[in-house]
């Protein structure tokens, strides 16, 4: 029997394992890949306060990881299946090989960017392309970088890395953009940016950071190439959030799961934290606070049962 149990060990899940070891809770954290969640693939983090030294995502991930266990919160390896009795006093987790009882769970189990799934994406991640702006984009700063995709978070990263970057090339597959026509007007009016309608980007190249985006006009087929140093690539994410929709939990039109500001989801015990749940900004600090607030509620609601 467990007091909380943590599905996820990103940043969200392992700073809410720090805060309910702190708050005395017996904690377990399943986690079916690597501890660190999406940082583990970031070459260099430079916007986490505090380590102004600009640690790996993986260097951050052992660093949460260490302080987590200093309080006690167990880990374990491995893939939840089901959900039992989620709307009971007392939870069951099932795993492949164990079945975990638990007062109360924390969904930390993230979103995945969805990818162009073309030549050289994986190979350049986290050497010039990117799929979080806000994260990535000072590392561009002087350069030229460009931004693919149609929709708000396009458009809006596309005006953000107008502030420092030398050129901006947005590029949409089709001559109708998804985004709001507020913004749209906005990046329109920008001098900095350029729009490409009709062009779909077909692969990156370069040496050992990225060059050049290899990219083919869906209306003639013709074929070019833009020199950028970044890509961004905000065609949307895809949140992990099957596991908790299937044991009642409410989630938006978009699969993110609902929360309030506590993180508590509709069901009693059951809270939420990080990019799987519905949030205005997805970083690596935002998560860890997540975690900070579902534990304490977690913590909260548990001493209430006892």
């Amino acid at each position: 029997m467990y007091d909380i149990i943590i599905i996820g060990a990103g940043a969200a899940g392992m700073n809410a394992a720090l805060y309910a070891g702190r708050g005395g809770m017996k904690t377990l954290v399943i986690e079916k890949l690597s501890c660190g969640g999406q940082a583990v693939k970031t070459y260099e983090i430079d916007n986490y306060l505090g380590f102004s030294d600009n640690p790996t995502g993986l260097e951050l991930a052992s660093a949460m990881e260490k302080h987590a266990k200093k309080f006690g919160a167990e880990f374990t390896a491995e893939n939840v299946r089901e959900i039992r009795n989620a709307d009971q006093p007392v939870k069951t987790v099932v795993t492949r090989k164990n079945e975990y009882q638990t007062k109360s769970i924390i969904f930390a189990t993230g979103a995945s960017p969805k990818k162009l799934g073309i030549e050289g994406e994986d190979k350049f991640f986290g050497s010039g392309i990117s799929y979080c702006a806000t994260c990535d984009g000072a590392f561009f700063k002087g350069y030229d970088v460009v931004v693919i995709g149609g929709g708000n978070t396009a458009c809006e990263d596309a005006l953000y890395l107008a502030n420092f970057c030398e050129n901006v090339y947005l590029l949409n597959r089709s001559k109708r953009f998804r985004a709001a026509a507020t913004i749209l007007d906005k990046v329109k009016a920008n001098p900095k940016i350029t729009i490409y309608t009709d062009i779909v980007a077909e692969s990156f190249e370069g040496n050992i950071s990225l060059e050049r985006v290899i990219v083919k006009n869906t209306a003639t087929g013709e074929r070019g190439f833009i020199n950028a140093a970044g890509a961004i690539i905000a065609i949307g994410i895809t949140p992990e959030s099957q596991l908790a929709k299937s044991c009642g939990v409410e989630t938006c039109e978009l699969g993110f799961i609902k929360t309030d500001i506590y993180m508590k989801t509709n069901i009693d015990g059951i809270y939420s934290a990080g990019d799987v749940r519905t949030t205005p900004l997805r970083q690596v600090i935002t998560a860890a606070a997540d975690g900070a607030v579902a534990a304490t509620s977690a913590v909260n609601y548990v001493n209430e049962m006892n």
